[in-house]
């Protein structure tokens, strides 16, 4: 048996590599996406005083700290049994927006694009945001960085930090915005909604308008029928900060939708001794292994997750996009992989028209930001990353210590279709043995569309961290080398 190995996998928040293993026919039997990295938040989380986990969490990605800063103080505020303000959560939602506008961009326009716009089977040197600089301009390329800039600006504004806020705290908020800072995020949040709707403009145009992707988007190798979940509003629209979990069967209709604090209930997680993720799985259904369909417990959360899992967008230019998508996929629920692209762009225009409609809401400068938080207990708070459901569940002792943690981020519940589908992808494109840089390419695009962050996923697992030691003398030379 011959096995390929792509190592390191690129375009993508994390490490990891693909064994793919093919037959005496040169057909793939099988393949597997193995994490080697482990970083151990939930143990050393243990100890700390409750209050610094909103900031001590933002530490575990560089990428996503919003969502971490808000699923670990909405988890104390159930911790510390209080509700904060009206105007509070509106502030925080606000800054989430923002938080979507910059990592969406991110994803769109550094990681997922070059493979649309510069092309799946270009050379390597040319599949990054460079190659995509030289095909659509240096204007466009200037309005990508603006805006993505923009993001950043409006949480610095509201979190203090533009990549690891410091502004959530249990009860609230720590500081009110200022009109002079209204009126400023307003200005950048309407630029925003007219940058989103030219990159779905350029969306249509590029990889819609060529009929050799949208053949891609919809091929076998592309698709599978999963459970979807994601977060919801009392009306079953998507919402990225507030809501109740809401999971969709293969067909589409609703499996079961439940309250942050019973995430337990619904959501088990299993363990394989090849990787340094979990997998979650449905409790209700079961885990079947890494198989798709209605029998099996996996399911998928993320920008496609969360359109299926939902009735709608809350925002009208999204929803009208919403309803284009599912009109020229074939309507809903979407099973393709690749069509986790066009839903990440549908989120950031309604991210940029959510901010529009916070930052003009009368509340949005009241000075009342805080309640007072209650004597500490156990919180569960769950947040939509941008990657997907993210859950945050802590223990704190009488005195305000944690005493248990438990993380399941985005892409840990995605980490099981993620697997599947690159196995699926490289039983659909290698045959005969015949592979080569394109077709390589290809089987990491379908990790890529769940845009996973293998730094959020790793926080903790069960075995050794694999370790190498380099003993180097005086001269730089290498003198002893021990592996665990």
């Amino acid at each position: 048996m011959k096995e390929i190995i792509i190592d390191p996998i690129t375009r993508l928040e994390g490490h990891g590599n693909v064994s793919i293993f093919l037959n005496d026919q040169g057909e793939v039997e099988n393949a597997y996406l193995k994490i080697p990295e482990l970083r151990g938040f939930e143990k050393f989380c243990i100890g700390r005083r409750a209050e610094l986990m909103p900031q001590l969490t933002t530490r575990i990605c560089g990428v996503c700290p919003v969502a971490h800063h808000a699923a670990s103080v909405k988890a104390l505020d159930a911790a510390f049994n209080v509700d904060p303000p009206s105007p509070a959560k509106k502030l925080r939602e606000l800054m989430y927006s923002a938080y979507y506008i910059y990592d969406h961009t991110l994803h769109f326009y550094y990681l997922g694009a070059p493979d649309f716009v510069v092309g799946p089977d270009a050379p390597p040197e040319k599949r990054n945001i460079l190659g995509v600089i030289e095909k659509v301009g240096l204007d466009i390329a200037k309005e990508v960085i603006k805006h993505r800039a923009y993001g950043q600006k409006m949480t610095e504004i509201i979190g203090g930090k533009a990549t690891h806020p410091v502004s959530y705290i249990p009860g609230g908020i720590s500081k009110a915005l200022t009109e002079q800072n209204r009126q400023e995020i307003e200005k950048m949040a309407a630029s925003c909604v007219n940058f989103a709707q030219f990159s779905l403009k350029l969306f249509h145009d590029v990889v819609l308008g060529n009929t050799k992707y949208v053949d891609l988007i919809t091929s076998q190798a592309y698709t599978m029928p999963t459970y979807y979940m994601g977060t919801v509003d009392g009306n079953n629209k998507v919402n990225f900060y507030d809501g109740k979990i809401r999971v969709v069967t293969p067909s589409g209709s609703e499996f079961i939708k439940f309250q942050a604090k019973d995430y337990l209930q619904h959501v088990g997680e299993h363990v394989e001794p090849w990787t340094y993720s979990k997998m979650p799985f449905l409790k209700a259904v079961g885990w079947k292994g890494q198989v798709p369909g209605a029998d099996s417990g996996i399911y998928r959360v993320g920008p496609l997750g969360r359109l299926n899992a939902a009735d709608g967008m809350a925002t009208p230019l999204a929803q009208a996009e919403y309803e284009v998508m599912y009109k020229t996929l074939g309507g809903k629920p979407v099973h393709s992989t690749l069509a986790f692209h066009w839903a990440r762009l549908i989120e950031l225009l309604y991210a940029t028209e959510r901010a529009m409609e916070l930052v003009k809401d009368p509340e949005i400068t009241s000075t009342n930001v805080r309640n007072k938080p209650g004597e500490p207990g156990e919180g569960v708070g769950i947040t939509e990353a941008a990657r997907g459901t993210l859950i945050h569940h802590y223990t704190l002792d009488k005195d305000a210590l944690v005493k248990d943690v438990n993380l399941i981020v985005a892409t840990t519940n995605n980490y099981p279709a993620i697997c599947m589908s690159i196995r699926d992808a490289a039983k659909g494109l290698i045959h005969g043995g015949k592979v080569d840089q394109g077709i390589l390419n290809m089987v990491e695009m379908a990790f890529r569309a769940y845009d996973p962050c293998f730094g959020c996923a790793t926080h903790a697992a069960v075995g050794q961290m694999p370790l190498t030691v380099e003993v180097f003398d005086a001269q730089k030379r290498l003198v002893s080398k021990v592996s665990r």
